[in-house]
């Protein structure tokens, strides 16, 4: 499956981004998707994931309440809408697919990853 990560840029902190992860050659209905970030200098941490077997979705403390995961599988593509973004949420943001039901935040268990995209919150 190749995914492709859209959506990233800069706004100012408050500010609200929909970031976009459309798949191809699989179908969401049948993986669970995750979103990961990346800032400099750190490792990929775990922002949330929803299991393709049901609609709950999972977020890591730092983002739980402003960040909210979807899926519309008509479309192929998962959504990470970001709101009351804050300087420390810059990073490159990643999609990646599983095909277990799983909402890990460990990065070995997601095998199909996007490029991608950029997000930078300003003070």
């Amino acid at each position: 499956v190749q995914l492709q990560a859209s959506g990233g840029g800069l706004v100012q902190a408050g500010g609200s981004l929909r970031l976009s992860c459309t798949a191809s050659g699989s179908t969401f209905s049948r993986n669970s998707v995750a979103w990961f970030r990346q800032s400099p200098g750190k490792e990929r941490a775990f922002v949330a994931a929803m299991k393709w077997s049901n609609s709950i979705a999972v977020y890591a403390d730092s983002v739980k309440g402003r960040f909210t995961l979807s899926r519309d599988s008509a479309k192929n593509t998962a959504y990470l809408q970001m709101n009351n973004l804050k300087p420390e949420d810059t990073a490159v943001y990643y999609c990646a697919v599983s095909i277990m039901s799983t909402t890990t935040p460990n990065t070995y268990a997601w095998k199909s990853w996007g490029q991608g995209t950029l997000v930078t919150v300003s003070s």
